[in-house]
């Protein structure tokens, strides 16, 4: 139904911004009985709040998915972690000294952190956090986590609050990797019952179902409101839009225009952005995508303001490279329109590069994940009209991963990309040619030594023009098909407050409460 919608407005407004209407009248409020539910939770002052997808690997040293990451936000810690407006802010560790060689940081670790053992957090739990990230030898340890601590030489306690890294070079960016979890020592069940230093502890879990957290009594710093929430995965759009109207779930983010337009005005809708670069992200290493020119003729045959107009009424912002706004001491915006509508320019590339007919492509899209599902239809309109004959192969996110990410075996695919942290390396390191994030097989050797150059800065001023220098390089190269970073509209329970969007993929619930 939604796809008609999208190709019938597509066909008939010829190309025009056009407004996606809702599938509802607007009158789903819930019935007697969710309403009573409603009322006892907020009376045992708990939420539930609809995820897409299941959290993956609970280890917060090897999550790699967004999704999975924005949970575990309000379980970990790390010495600093990010705050709403990108700034680093003092965790476990109280503060910190650096050496006028920038070679030798010392931390003070903050008095009263517990984990959610009820355990005290010492120097030890340090140490061990960091020598696990840094573990090459752990295959399952984040490789950005492996990289990034590669640069310490040696970690040690001088007592049970100081913990001094020294490092083998100046890093600029190892502050912003901190934010890595601290975590017990020889703690062995990290997968499964997840313990940090957090507002929230780990409650329970139902695979594919749920995942509970609690209010952590004894946390170090401003305690949540919140006794109890539910993430209920949702994986299935419908099914989500019923639970709303139903009022069978309090909060839900990344929704669709069409379908915050469905719900009662028992919801209060924010809007911010998901920070995260939405692309067709693009095999190069695949036929015909190993060809620069036809790289850069589909870039030409995208109208992003349009995809923007007809999948979100104009909401979201359109992106030209591989670093989204809210990364704004690295952000390009002159590389937005780099490649502006053109779809003859487009037909003529098609055709230098041997394609002069077109070709047939397909591609895949997890199905749980309406925006992108949404905009892969207009997206395949867009390059109909220059002769390229693309196909969306819907996907449930296991065999995504799967397929996709880990083995490669795709054309093109439309997803997000999301930074961990505030910097710009997390976000290009993934286009180096040895990258195993690297999953649309980039290769560029002259990226490859500039960004080596990068890491090895001295120089904030110069480290940053240089990952502009490999923004840029991304661009003109047509590395993948650049759209937006989506708005994330939000819909929340109009008698709660404090939700509060980040620059990284995070949900923070410590500051969610019912009003009076």
């Amino acid at each position: 139904m939604k796809k008609n919608k999208i190709l019938s407005l597509f066909l008939a407004l010829m190309m025009i911004c056009a407004v996606l209407p809702g599938c509802g009248d607007g009158s789903g409020s819930g019935t007697e009985g969710s309403n009573g539910l409603q009322a006892e939770r907020k009376a045992n002052n708990e939420i539930v709040a609809a995820i897409a997808e299941d959290l993956k690997s609970l280890d917060p040293h090897s999550s790699t998915t967004a999704g999975t990451r924005e949970v575990l936000f309000n379980i970990y810690e790390g010495l600093f972690k990010t705050g709403p407006d990108g700034e680093l802010i003092p965790a476990v560790a109280e503060k910190y000294t650096t050496s006028a060689d920038g070679l030798t940081y010392t931390f003070t670790l903050r008095d009263g952190v517990r984990f959610h053992n009820g355990n005290a957090v010492t120097a030890e739990d340090v140490i061990y956090s960091i020598k696990r990230c840094a573990d090459n030898e752990g295959s399952a340890i984040d490789s950005s986590l492996v990289s990034a601590f590669s640069v310490i030489s040696d970690v040690q306690a001088t007592d049970d609050k100081t913990v001094v890294l020294t490092l083998k070079q100046p890093d600029l960016e190892l502050l912003n990797f901190l934010t890595a979890a601290i975590v017990p020592a020889n703690y062995d069940k990290l997968d499964t019952e997840p313990c940090g230093t957090g507002p929230f502890k780990f409650s329970s879990r139902s695979v594919k179902e749920n995942f509970v957290i609690e209010k952590f009594d004894e946390y170090w710093g401003t305690p949540a409101s919140l006794s109890k929430v539910t993430f209920q995965v949702y994986d299935d759009s419908t099914a989500l839009v019923n639970a709303l109207q139903a009022g069978a779930v309090d909060l839900c983010s990344k929704l669709t225009s069409a379908q915050t337009a469905q719900l009662s005005d028992s919801y209060t809708i924010l809007e911010g952005t998901m920070n995260l670069v939405q692309a067709v992200y693009l095999n190069n290493n695949a036929a015909p995508f190993d060809n620069e020119k036809v790289r850069q003729a589909i870039s030409y045959a995208i109208n992003r303001q349009q995809i923007l107009d007809m999948v979100a009424d104009g909401h979201g912002t359109a992106v030209g490279s591989s670093i989204y706004p809210k990364l704004a001491k690295y952000f390009l915006p002159e590389l937005v329109n780099y490649y502006e509508y053109n779809p003859e320019k487009a037909k003529q590339l098609l055709a230098e590069a041997g394609y002069p007919n077109g070709f047939d492509m397909s591609i895949a899209v997890i199905s749980s994940y309406q925006p992108h599902m949404d905009t892969a239809e207009v997206v395949v309109e867009q390059l109909r009209a220059i002769g390229v004959n693309a196909e969306v192969v819907p996907m449930d996110e296991a065999t995504w991963a799967d397929q996709v990410y880990k083995n490669r075996q795709f054309q093109a695919t439309i997803n997000g990309l999301a930074a961990k942290n505030t910097t710009a390396s997390d976000m290009l390191a993934r286009f180096v040619s040895t990258n195993g994030k690297n999953f649309v097989n980039y290769n560029n050797s002259e990226y490859d030594a500039l960004y080596a150059q990068a890491q090895a800065c001295t120089d904030d001023a110069q480290q940053t023009a240089i990952y502009k220098q490999l923004e840029t390089m991304l661009t003109e190269t047509a590395a993948n098909l650049y759209l937006q970073d989506l708005a994330n509209l939000v819909a929340i329970r109009s008698d709660l407050t404090g939700y509060q969007f980040y620059p990284i993929y995070a949900m923070d619930f410590s500051t969610v409460a019912y009003s009076k």
